[in-house]
């Protein structure tokens, strides 16, 4: 009898003993798989290291003389810094002028877009007319066409309306986009039938029904569609090229160009004028950068 009753409790504290090791297996597991994801920072940090490389490398050219950028043997770091690099830029360009422009140049084609790409985006998703496919298929061909291929026509109209070196002539291209259509005309078309038709019986009419319910729910969208017009307006350089042949009627991308068309490019000083130049829109970003993470996350945009 006393045999059996010791048996039994040599099984129980065995018992005992192979559950305390599941339990110290379990508790350790968790810390074995954090710790054995220490690779995927590390190509993390390099990734992100090569990304922000060239713009620490602009920060340093910035801040060297010319003939430290131009040398054959690459200089990590200047011994002496030149802040006069960014005066410089004042002396080579009307910098407040051509930052004025682009600063009006993309507020007006931020807002022209918003307004006219909703619209068409609405009556594209929600509204019943003739010819409707075949207008919509005639804007969507545009985004199958690059840019280049009318610019030469482009350029005819303006001249014709006499907006050469004007702020209308750089303006008047993007006014309207046919990607602002098509994202917008998504938008709308991923929306509940339901509330228009809500709307409706509350005796709501079309411009309504668009105003008070459907634009508002619009809203990541309207920030992408914002998001992307600012960037692409402020970074334009071809079109005001073409356009524009005063240095201080240009925007400050094509005013950029003009630096480098000398015979000697003075490097610091361009890579100074581009930091300054990007400020603006790195300062938005970082104010406004869960908006602008949200937005493109909510649009599928990469």
């Amino acid at each position: 009898m006393t045999g059996i009753i010791s048996a039994r409790g040599s099984k129980v504290a065995a018992a005992a003993q192979a559950a305390s090791r599941v339990r110290t297996r379990s508790a350790t597991k968790p810390g074995r798989r954090q710790g054995s994801h220490w690779w995927i920072h590390v190509v993390l940090g390099i990734g992100g290291f090569v990304m922000a490389f060239p713009f620490v490398w602009q920060i340093i050219m910035s801040l060297s003389t010319n003939a430290q950028v131009t040398s054959p043997t690459p200089v990590f770091w200047p011994g002496q810094l030149q802040w006069h690099n960014f005066t410089d830029v004042f002396a080579r360009l009307p910098f407040f002028n051509q930052l004025m422009t682009s600063i009006w140049v993309t507020l007006i084609r931020t807002f022209a877009q918003i307004i006219l790409c909703t619209l068409a985006g609405y009556a594209f998703a929600r509204m019943r007319f003739r010819g409707r496919a075949v207008i919509l298929g005639v804007v969507l061909s545009i985004l199958l066409v690059p840019s280049q291929v009318y610019l030469i026509s482009q350029y005819q109209i303006v001249q014709g309306l006499g907006w050469l070196d004007t702020l209308a002539g750089i303006v008047a291209p993007g006014l309207f986009s046919a990607f602002g259509t098509f994202l917008m005309r998504t938008a709308f078309l991923n929306m509940p039938a339901e509330l228009e038709e809500a709307a409706r019986m509350d005796g709501a009419n079309p411009f309504q029904t668009f105003w008070r319910i459907m634009l508002p729910l619009a809203r990541p969208s309207i920030s992408v569609l914002a998001i992307t017009t600012v960037l692409w307006s402020w970074n334009e350089l071809l079109w005001p090229l073409v356009v524009s042949t005063r240095a201080e009627d240009m925007p400050l991308a094509a005013g950029l160009a003009t630096l480098s068309s000398d015979r000697t490019i003075n490097y610091p000083v361009l890579m100074a004028a581009s930091l300054m130049a990007m400020a603006p829109v790195l300062i938005m970003f970082i104010v406004l950068q869960r908006r602008v993470i949200d937005g493109l996350a909510s649009s599928g945009l990469k």
